[in-house]
């Protein structure tokens, strides 16, 4: 006989407490063999008895497992686990103030290169299925290397108008991504989806627009900051291309900001829509985990260095020569390793230029958007990487060459929470799923210290902080470190938690993610992350109402940005969620090694 005992949270299927008790001779040991997926349980439910379901109160009840209900079906398919029951219709206002809202990422090519919406029928069938999920909206690449390809100004947006209709008869929400970048290089991009064409056509005879790293290697995957305020796109900067574009959005979407179906503009600054510099990328070779290399070498940022270090007295000092390459380890580096040259004067007055150029870069074109969507219910967004390899190590040579100048006595993070803090912007991470147990040791990884520290700085600086999966996980585990993260000290049942998340997205929409198995795990994810509530429509009633965007607050001083890199513990963090997700997988797994052990 199986017995499992049940909290009041999620039924015996969905508990966040499963405990097994087993009693000899029920299972025959000639059948177990056959045993090792959901899918072969009829020889096991044959055998067994009975459930018994306790409750809070500790009064037992027994039933017949064969009889099990299901939605839709007379009786218990071995086919498919048990659905948990169905919630109530009415809202637990106090409960309701831990729902996080959820979102998906759409396929990154749902708009084809040619600017065509293709497979209109098989993405209003998947955007349905998310939304009978329970999803509260999706995600979307807007990207410049469609609209604007034909020529500077000649902006399209028919393809995502169309999609964007289909979103809103579906019922979602919308978060659309300012692409400035482009796709393809980075981890999971399918599709290549180059910058305009145009402005590649200038990169061939000022081929600095582009980042540079010291072997002079060019980086086409992002304009360098370097030309942030140079006029060399037909009489434009950089800044102005990126401004003239969110304008022309606005223009061409107010339709859909005002009928409050466009809540968030996350505004891209840099590779892979990030804030950091393209340290890393496989079209130059790195793998995981290498350092990867400081990408300033392009005339325009040199020059700027050079001017900075002859201004504060030491015009012989040059950008690093001894820093390494791709996939070297910090230890193999005179700059990274022991005692090296990220701790003399020079490596910090580097490191200090290098970090603040990004996050100066970020700043300037959020106050852009914050002028083009002035007055418009929605909310800004900037995405920062999670850099999780070497964050164990003394010099966290990886977040160094990306931009993020952060150490044991040095946040690196926090400033730019600061910064995003006045353009009341929401500060969207990424690892949410990763554990340090699944990292290469070898690679000092430190996912979830460095989600703790990064979430816990944002909260400090008074910002919504939202977050997502750097990879596609379809597993409870994943799932799981998401809902702690999302809330780490668990649900309050006296109203709003100390410390919760804006908002999750999950990356991506895909086949793989629709399949049975997982889009059932899936759909107990979205639930959890609603605190075991119903889908919500009115953002109000879990405190996530849009005013009209307010200007920016003045410019912050560096002090100001200088003060926000002393160190702080992070906030209290719980060891698992108290909303788990049970992938019932797992769970028999765990049942049938624990009876192989009765037979040994």
């Amino acid at each position: 006989m199986t017995s499992i005992i049940r909290s009041t949270q999620g039924g015996c299927w969905g508990s966040d407490r499963l405990r097994l008790r087993l009693y000899g001779s029920v299972f025959d040991p000639a059948v177990m063999p056959l045993i090792d997926r959901v899918e072969s349980l009829q020889g096991v439910i044959r055998k067994v008895k009975r459930i018994e379901a306790m409750g809070q109160t500790g009064r037992s009840n027994y039933v017949d497992v064969t009889k099990f209900p299901k939605a839709g079906t007379s009786k218990l398919s071995t086919d498919e686990m048990p659905e948990a029951p169905t919630a109530p219709s009415t809202y637990n206002e106090k409960i309701l103030a831990n729902y996080v809202p959820v979102y998906v990422m759409l396929p990154l090519g749902v708009i084809s290169n040619d600017n065509v919406f293709e497979d209109q029928p098989k993405m209003e069938k998947q955007l349905k299925e998310l939304r009978a999920a329970g999803v509260d909206g999706v995600m979307v690449d807007v990207w410049w290397g469609i609209v604007e390809s034909k020529g500077p100004k000649q902006y399209d947006w028919s393809a995502y108008r169309s999609l964007f209709a289909l979103v809103q008869e579906c019922g979602l929400k919308l978060q659309a991504i300012m692409s400035f970048h482009r796709c393809g290089g980075n981890v999971g991009d399918e599709v290549t989806i180059p910058l305009p064409q145009w402005v590649l056509d200038i990169g061939e005879t000022d081929p600095d627009i582009f980042y540079t790293n010291r072997k002079g290697n060019r980086n086409k995957e992002y304009l360098t900051i370097g030309v942030d305020n140079q006029p060399l796109f037909d009489g434009r900067t950089a800044v102005q291309l990126y401004s003239d574009y969110m304008k022309s959005f606005r223009e061409n979407m107010s339709d859909f900001i005002e009928a409050g179906l466009i809540i968030d503009i996350e505004v891209g600054l840099g590779p892979a829509g990030e804030l950091r510099y393209p340290s890393y990328t496989g079209t130059q070779g790195w793998v995981f985990p290498g350092i990867g290399e400081f990408q300033c070498y392009d005339k325009y940022l040199e020059a700027e260095f050079k001017e900075a270090a002859t201004g504060a007295g030491h015009p012989e000092w040059g950008l690093p020569d001894n820093a390494g390459e791709y996939n070297d380890t910090p230890g193999s580096t005179e700059f990274f390793g022991l005692n090296g040259t990220y701790m003399t004067e020079k490596g910090k007055f580097f490191l200090t230029w290098y970090s603040n150029k990004l996050i100066n870069h970020g700043d300037e074109i959020l106050d852009e958007a914050n002028r083009a969507f002035l007055g418009c219910k929605v909310k800004l967004a900037a995405k920062v990487a999670g850099i999780h390899w070497w964050y164990k190590s003394p010099s966290h040579a990886a977040e160094l060459t990306s931009g993020y100048y952060n150490l044991k006595d040095r946040d690196g993070y926090r400033p730019i929470a600061r910064m995003l803090s006045r353009h009341y912007a929401i500060f969207n991470f990424t690892c949410l799923e990763m554990r340090d147990s699944e990292q290469r040791a070898d690679a000092k990884c430190g996912p979830q210290e460095l989600v703790q520290q990064v979430l816990s700085g944002g909260w400090r600086e008074e910002v919504e902080v939202a977050g997502e999966n750097a990879l596609s996980r379809y597993d409870s585990n994943g799932y799981n470190q998401m809902l702690l993260n999302a809330r780490p000290s668990g649900i309050s049942r006296e109203g709003l938690p100390k410390q919760i998340m804006y908002g999750v997205t999950y990356l991506r929409l895909s086949d793989e993610l629709l399949k049975d198995k997982n889009f059932k795990i899936f759909k107990t994810f979205v639930k959890k992350m609603h605190a075991d509530q119903d889908y919500c429509a009115d953002l109000g009633m879990y405190n996530h109402q849009i005013g009209p965007l307010e200007r920016s607050k003045p410019k912050l001083v560096m002090e100001d940005l200088l003060e926000a890199t002393k160190p702080m513990e992070p906030f209290p963090w719980g060891e698992e969620t108290d909303m788990k997700v049970d992938d019932f997988d797992g769970v028999l797994a765990n049942l049938i090694r624990k009876l192989f052990s009765l037979f040994k």
